[in-house]
């Protein structure tokens, strides 16, 4: 009976709303979300822009130059007394002009430039672990969708089922009523039953047009003839330990906070280097015409010159800095430690919970089979008059109950395999073989980090 029950409807329903000629996977319906989602175009915008971050702090290592130019109109009236002609009036209209350029590399600051430098470089790979984290996190959610949706069409169609044996007991009851072979309280029972079966297939139904807008969020587009999936058997360790293991050395936000760390620590440097001098030279050339209004009259000019700038007292205000810089290093570094806290739990109550969901299963699979036979042995026992209206329904709800189980548990045991990788921090496209484009973070920096010109991202905006 157990073989024959795989084959029924209600299973076959679990997980196979169709298989057309155009059915959609698991990892068809991945990829979908990998290309559509919102969440994940934002957060690797997120990361393009903490790329920039990098040229921004390389640019105080070059030099920085800058130019300046003036012209205006410049009237002159001149009147000189004579005592015969009376006094004589000059007018003259000149266009004063000045140009010039200015150059200033700085030479020592403390190694603020070189170290602003490397913590936005730390800054970057934070960010770019920021995405590998959102990018598990999406096809982690979009799985949960898929198999949300597979596990509510199933338990509608069992629920419709089980209307219409409900159906079909309270005609027999009516039946065998009218023939008096049955009281009328056998009729109100299955009535009753039926009743609320109707209800439950209400519920059913809500809770499948809640997955299915919940799968259109996350894909990007209604789902059809969705096939079965099966779990990530050959992508789970064989152990916790080895799982944990691999989360310690993986996991995008232990990464991200080890990298913080690091940006953090090279903060401190560069809040001490504001307490070293500063050695900066400069040179200027300018040109300008008409001075002061004398027609003809142009100067040229040139300069060159070292600057030394040494911080004496500011108030305090350096020295708390460096103390607030040391702070948030340390604030840092703990928060590593929470990360990998939170990792370790995570991963165990994965593992458990796919431990958990087979456990079910394999009980599930007992129960229906033994659930059939009872309810099989009460409806003969019904017949003889030795069971009541009652305790077939009551039969009947048991088998409902654990078929039910089994759907919910065959559901569990995938989502929780594709949480496990979500958690070990190895849930990706590329671990998939999802058939996309791969986005390339680190593509991104190696476009802008030396780029010294132009205001277009490289995509072209």
């Amino acid at each position: 009976m157990r073989s024959r029950f795989v084959r029924t409807a209600a299973l076959v329903a679990a997980f196979t709303l169709a298989a057309a000629a155009h059915a959609e996977t698991i990892l068809g319906a991945l990829a979908k979300a990998y290309v559509y989602s919102p969440d994940f175009g934002q957060q690797r915008a997120a990361g393009r822009a903490a790329d920039e971050g990098v040229p921004r702090a390389a640019g105080s290592l070059r030099p920085q130059i800058s130019a300046t130019a003036s012209t205006g109109v410049s009237n002159n009236r001149t009147e000189t007394p004579n005592a015969i002609f009376g006094a004589s009036v000059a007018k003259t209209q000149t266009y004063p002009r000045t140009a010039g350029v200015t150059v200033t590399q700085t030479l020592y600051n403390g190694n603020r430039s070189i170290n602003s430098v490397r913590q936005a470089e730390s800054t970057a790979l934070q960010g770019r672990e920021q995405v590998r984290q959102s990018e598990g996190t999406i096809l982690n959610s979009a799985a949960t969708a898929y198999m949300n949706v597979l596990r509510d069409s199933a338990l509608v169609a069992l629920n419709k089922s089980n209307i219409a044996v409900l159906t079909e007991q309270l005609r027999q009851n009516r039946q065998r009523f009218s023939l008096g072979e049955l009281t009328l309280t056998d009729t109100a029972q299955a009535e009753a039953a039926l009743a609320q079966g109707g209800a439950n297939l209400a519920t059913a139904q809500g809770n499948l047009e809640t997955s299915l807008a919940v799968y259109r969020q996350m894909i990007g587009a209604p789902p059809k003839n969705l096939e079965p999936a099966q779990p990530l058997n050959a992508l789970t360790p064989a152990g916790l330990d080895e799982a944990i293991a691999i989360a310690m050395r993986e996991h995008p936000q232990i990464q991200a906070a080890l990298h913080a760390a690091d940006a953090a620590e090279l903060n401190v440097r560069v809040q001490e280097g504001v307490l070293y001098p500063t050695v900066a030279v400069q040179g200027s050339a300018q040109q300008a015409w008409d001075v002061n209004g004398t027609p003809r009259y142009n100067t040229w000019a040139y300069s060159a010159a070292a600057n030394l700038s040494v911080p004496l007292y500011d108030g305090g205000t350096s020295f708390s800095g460096v103390r607030q810089a040391k702070e948030q290093a340390s604030q840092a570094r703990l928060q590593a430690d929470v990360q990998r806290d939170s990792v370790r739990v995570a991963v165990a109550t994965a593992w458990a919970g796919l431990r958990s969901a087979r456990a079910n299963m394999a009980a599930d699979r007992l129960q229906i089979h033994a659930n059939e036979i009872a309810l099989a042995g009460v409806r003969q026992e019904a017949l003889l008059g030795q069971r009541t209206t009652f305790d077939v329904l009551n039969a009947q709800q048991t088998l409902l109950n654990s078929r039910a189980g089994l759907i919910g548990a065959q559901r569990d045991e995938v989502v929780q395999s594709y949480a496990l990788l979500t958690a070990m921090g190895m849930l990706s496209a590329s671990t998939l073989h999802l058939n996309v484009v791969a986005y390339n973070p680190a593509g991104h920096l190696e476009q802008v980090q030396d780029r010294i010109w132009g205001v277009r991202t490289p995509d072209g905006r």
